[in-house]
């Protein structure tokens, strides 16, 4: 865990990249006096299922999960197959979901809706 406080009122999963666009959407988010859990998953395997759903508890059953990957195969599947059994769960999956193209980190980002803009975006919509 990354970054957690007790009012928190969201869980988001990112790895790489996304975690550090989540961590800045955090601090916009912070600004609005709104909190979240972040996990950085660092791997897929092992997923650490209990780290992810003790947190999800903590926060209101909602979880988001950003990566800078296809929603196939990824880190969102393989999240939501390990939850799969949690009926109570609100999910969102922020991925990239058309042909990646070449061009500025940061553009790029933005362009394919997983930059800190889009992550609160989400954040905002789940709660």
């Amino acid at each position: 865990i990354v970054v957690e406080s007790s009012n928190d009122i969201c869980t988001i999963v990112a790895g790489g990249v996304t975690l550090h666009e989540a961590v800045k959407a955090s601090e916009k988010l912070k600004g609005t006096g709104k909190a979240v859990r972040i996990i950085d998953a660092f791997t897929l395997k092992p997923l650490d299922r209990d780290t992810i759903l003790k947190s999800v508890n903590a926060t209101q059953n909602r979880l988001l999960v950003v990566e800078d990957h296809y929603p196939e195969g990824g880190l969102g599947e393989a999240v939501m197959a390990a939850l799969a059994d949690q009926t109570n769960i609100k999910i969102a999956h922020l991925a990239v979901r058309e042909v990646a193209r070449s061009g500025k980190p940061a553009e790029l980002l933005s362009k394919y809706g997983i930059d800190a803009e889009h992550i609160a975006n989400a954040v905002e919509k789940l709660i």
